[in-house]
This record gives structure tokens, C-alpha cells and sequence, in this order.
């Protein structure tokens, strides 16, 4: 008696885990994957936004960091954390 009145008690508790895994989590997750797949398929040419704001170009995608020009004299190094989201044509 005292199993069937602990596993009642635990349900309503599982049940807002899995509320809160489907309606949370898991698209978060998979919006995670999205960017990060879209940061590792970042070509020269491709205009981006940064976390900051900023629109620029991708010169030259490195390892850690992208090259992106700012303009037609300026060219600097980003981190591919701060890449916001890709441009679309």
C-alpha cells in the first residue's frame, strides 16, 4: 500500500520533468546543433552578424577564430562563439 501511494505521489513530479524536457530542453538543444553547424560551414564570402551587433564578411575561417573585414580597410580576428547568425542573400 505504502509503494503504490509513494510511485502516486512521485508521478505528477515526472510528468513536469517530461513537460519541461519536451518544451525546453530538446529545442535547445537542437538549436545548439543548428548554430554550431552553421558556424563550422561559414565560407569566405558570407556575411554574418556578431553578438555585438556588427554585419561583416568572412575573409578566412580559421580554426578558433573567423577573419572578417569590416569594411574595405579593416580586417579582424572573431571568435566563432560571437558569429550570431549568417546573412542570407
Amino acid at each position: 500500500m505504502q509503494d503504490a501511494n509513494f510511485l502516486t505521489s512521485l508521478l505528477p513530479l515526472i510528468v513536469l520533468f517530461a513537460i519541461f524536457y519536451f518544451l525546453v530542453i530538446r529545442p535547445q538543444q537542437k538549436q545548439q546543433k543548428e548554430h554550431a553547424a552553421m558556424i563550422d560551414a561559414l565560407q569566405k564570402g558570407d556575411k554574418i552578424v556578431t553578438n555585438g551587433g556588427l554585419i561583416c564578411e568572412v575573409v578566412k575561417p580559421e580554426e578558433d577564430f573567423i577573419k572578417v573585414k569590416l569594411n574595405d580597410d579593416v580586417i579582424v580576428r572573431l571568435a566563432r562563439d560571437f558569429v550570431a547568425k549568417k546573412l542570407e542573400a
